[in-house]
């Protein structure tokens, strides 16, 4: 049976690693390239983030791209340093590879030759603020229409936000990227939100038996976890879980959707648009529930996971 064909765009932080790992071990496969965006840290730790897992994971022939370092409209967010400083949980590796491994070409002009390459077979997995995705779209009008689908991790679906009082991580750093995104991708589109992410943590039983396994991967899985894991512990972390206690991989739940879609048993298909203007809602997303706006592209909106299976994917990720 023949591959599917991923290309990953991420802002590499503890998670984004954690679902790269995920596709990495995916005998299904095929990563064709990684996209870098800025977001979880900047954009040369990112790099610095995706070489340092692909040489533990031995899939140094996969290309990767450096992309855009700031959103379309040059704002900062504030200091993203939820993932350390570094994107990794502040574990550094002096043996990491360097920024020589990195391609000359540019990840949105690689994303659209990439594509162009494989019409209508390849997945996009943007687990990062979109501003790739959407400047990939500004440059080549044609390009959502060659892709087979695309899957988002970001935005939220009931008004709670996790760095503004209703906006998530990932569109708040990018709004109008967002925004362009739904308003001009019309390919199959599927969004694990937030609150998917939050209603699906992992007991933390799980988590200890994941990062003791007896294997290199689960080593370094356990020193770059340390520092999200004592924060989401903490009184302040815990709070923001919403729907209960354990570890949260926001980016690997729309990784292993992509990886196997039988992981999501239920969802539901919403036209979507992303506030740009309020002062508390900028960045939040808006779905259409009664279609008064009667955008002619659904989205696919994941709400709830297959756990058994999920669990699975992130144990083979580190074995």
């Amino acid at each position: 049976m023949a591959k599917k064909l991923l290309l990953l765009d991420v802002d590499c932080g503890v998670d984004d690693a954690q679902a790269m790992m995920m596709a990495f071990a995916a005998p299904n496969v095929q990563v064709l390239g990684i996209t870098c965006t800025h977001g979880n840290t900047p954009l040369e730790n990112v790099c610095k983030n995706v070489l340092r897992v692909l040489q533990l994971c031995n899939r140094m022939e996969i290309p990767v791209y450096r992309g855009a370092g700031i959103s379309l409209l040059g704002e900062r967010l504030h200091d993203a340093s939820y993932h350390g400083k570094d994107g990794l949980g502040n574990v550094p590796d002096p043996n990491a590879p360097g920024l020589e491994h990195m391609q000359a070409e540019h990840a949105v002009t690689a994303m659209i030759r990439i594509v162009n390459q494989h019409v209508g077979q390849v997945c996009l997995v943007a687990i990062g603020p979109l501003t790739n995705v959407a400047l990939a779209v500004k440059m080549d009008p044609t390009f959502p229409s060659k892709l087979k689908s695309l899957y988002i991790m970001g935005g939220n679906t009931e008004g709670r936000g996790n760095v503004r009082v209703s906006g998530e991580f990932n569109f708040v750093t990018d709004p109008e990227a967002a925004s362009i995104v739904f308003s001009h991708y019309t390919c199959p589109t599927y969004i694990a939100p937030l609150e998917y992410t939050l209603r699906h943590v992992v007991p933390w039983d799980f988590f200890k038996k994941w990062i003791d396994q007896n294997t290199e991967k689960a080593q370094f899985m356990k020193k770059i976890t340390a520092l999200t894991t004592e924060y989401t512990k903490s009184d302040e972390g815990s709070n923001q879980l919403l729907f209960g206690d354990g570890f949260q991989s926001c980016d690997s739940y729309a990784m292993a959707a992509a990886i196997d879609e039988s992981v999501v048993t239920e969802d539901a298909q919403y036209g979507v648009t992303v506030e740009l203007h309020g002062t508390m809602t900028r960045g939040m997303m808006v779905l259409d529930t009664l279609d008064l706006l009667k955008l002619k592209h659904k989205v696919t909106v994941f709400l709830k996971c297959d756990m058994e299976k999920f669990k699975q994917l992130l144990m083979n990720a580190l074995k």
